[in-house]
């Protein structure tokens, strides 16, 4: 009898192996290297700034891994290094055309991939226009942060507008390492710094989110801490032992440790063991795991490698086998469930009430026909970069002639005269301005009475 239960026992254990390893995988963890990506870090000097090549990437052998390793859909991100030089300008112009690519690799293969869209950081203003074009004109997929950029890591309040953003987007944020700074070249000579300083660098900047309450402040973002969770299995216990006594001797402000971690989801790119992932465990649970290979930065015959090691692994275990469908599926499906957009917030900011001084005008504006779908991208853009970000734009309704869609019209309402200078002044007003002045063949600014000024109608631009 008791070989007759070894028997059944061997058996079961390799057919549920099998099973496994028919299981359509998502992988929320690999990368995109374009050609521009690649010609911007040159001019700069910084191919080798992370120690290590940057890999070459292309569509088609993306989808021929994919298909070798039994991956039915991939994530896109921007990798390390973080195109930011000091030129917001410059930096918004290559992470503008990154986002786009990932935008037309999601159009022409929509079942193989997923993307998620880099930010000009540390710029916030630029950053906001960014993720605001990218979630509602590209149909970005979430958003990558980088840790750091210039010393300046998440969870630090100049970011809470952004997250405020994302936030009511119900954006899914990936995290990414990048080579930190200041840092002292000499501390770790044991290699590049991805060995040591990323899983090092995630730690801070998981760590500073969870000190500012930044999951907890902004519930409906969902976190993505990549490579296991780097340190944060060791990181966590040494937090909530020493948060007592720091916040007894006034050291700290009140933190919800619990309430920002239950928030966190992880990704299982750098190929753990099953030992680590068991030491994930002891801070998060299975529901919340995700794997990642870090495509095209490992060799593909490795990759292939890790993967059909730790579904066997994890499949073998009497602990996490029954999770496995879900870590290696299941879970990134649900995460990246899209909220239909009438569930949003229609507004990040509490708006001013209409005051004496406020503004209530028509814009009839006429466009040269060749321009009427570029123009239009411009507008959309900067009436909900304007109605998102400032609290003093009350109003943009645009409209068109039905006989002629060229005549435009767009109602603006702003509380007084210092939000509509504000308004000519910022950026994105700028950006319109400059982008769209051989659009136009005729503008008039006409100010109107309002007939009921107490009752203020705030709408979205239409798209």
């Amino acid at each position: 009898m008791r070989r007759i239960h070894l028997f059944l026992t061997i058996i079961i254990s390799v057919l549920t192996m099998n099973a496994q390893k028919n299981i359509p995988v998502i992988d929320v963890h690999s990368h995109i290297v374009t050609e521009d990506y690649i010609e911007y870090l040159g001019s700069h000097d910084a191919l080798m700034e992370d120690g290590y090549p940057l890999p070459s990437w292309d569509e088609k052998s993306h989808i021929a891994f994919m298909d070798k390793a039994g991956i039915a859909r991939s994530v896109l991100t921007l990798s390390s290094p973080q195109p930011w030089f000091g030129d917001v300008k410059e930096s918004s112009r290559i992470i503008r055309s990154v986002n786009e690519k990932m935008a037309d690799v999601k159009r022409r293969n929509p079942d193989r991939f997923w993307w998620c869209a880099a930010l000009p950081q540390p710029d916030v203003e630029a950053s906001i226009e960014e993720a605001i074009y990218a979630l509602d004109s590209l149909d970005a997929d979430g958003i990558k942060l980088a840790t750091s950029v210039e010393g300046k890591y998440l969870g630090d309040p100049t970011f809470d507008l952004l997250m405020q953003v994302l936030d009511e987007r119900k954006a899914v944020v990936i995290l990414h390492p990048v080579k930190p700074s200041p840092i002292n070249e000499s501390v770790f000579t044991g290699g590049p710094i991805f060995i040591y300083e990323y899983p090092a660098e995630t730690t801070r900047a998981v760590l500073n989110m969870v000190a500012h309450n930044v999951m907890t402040r902004y519930p409906n973002i969902k976190v993505v801490v990549p490579h296991a969770g780097s340190f944060m299995p060791y990181a966590v216990p040494r937090l909530k032992g020493g948060y007592p006594l720091l916040l007894q001797q006034k050291l700290t402000n009140q933190i919800d440790i619990d309430g920002n971690l239950s928030k966190l989801y992880y990704d299982l790119a750098g190929g753990p063991s099953l030992q680590a992932i068991k030491m994930l465990l002891t801070i998060t649970t299975p529901d919340h795991l995700l794997y990642g290979s870090d495509y095209p930065f490992v060799p593909t015959p490795v990759l292939e490698t890790i993967i059909g090691r730790i579904k066997n692994e994890l499949s073998a275990d009497a602990e996490i086998g029954k999770d496995v469908e879900n870590i290696f599926s299941t879970n990134a499906l649900k995460l990246f469930s899209k909220q239909p957009k009438e569930h949003q917030q229609e507004s990040m900011c509490e708006k001013l009430p209409m005051q004496e001084d406020g503004i209530v005008r028509l814009s009839k504006i006429k466009v040269h026909p060749e321009y009427l779908d570029e123009y239009m991208k411009f507008a959309v853009e900067v009436g909900t970069i304007s109605l998102q970000t400032e609290p003093g734009v009350l109003t943009m309704y645009a409209v068109a002639d039905k006989e002629n869609p060229c005549h435009i019209t767009i109602l603006e309402t702003y509380a007084n005269q210092e939000s509509y200078k504000k308004h000519i002044a910022s950026e994105h007003f700028q950006k319109y301005k400059q982008g769209t002045l051989h659009m136009v063949d005729s503008l008039s600014l006409d100010d109107v009475l309002p007939l009921n000024p107490n009752n203020t109608i705030i709408n979205h631009i239409q798209k």
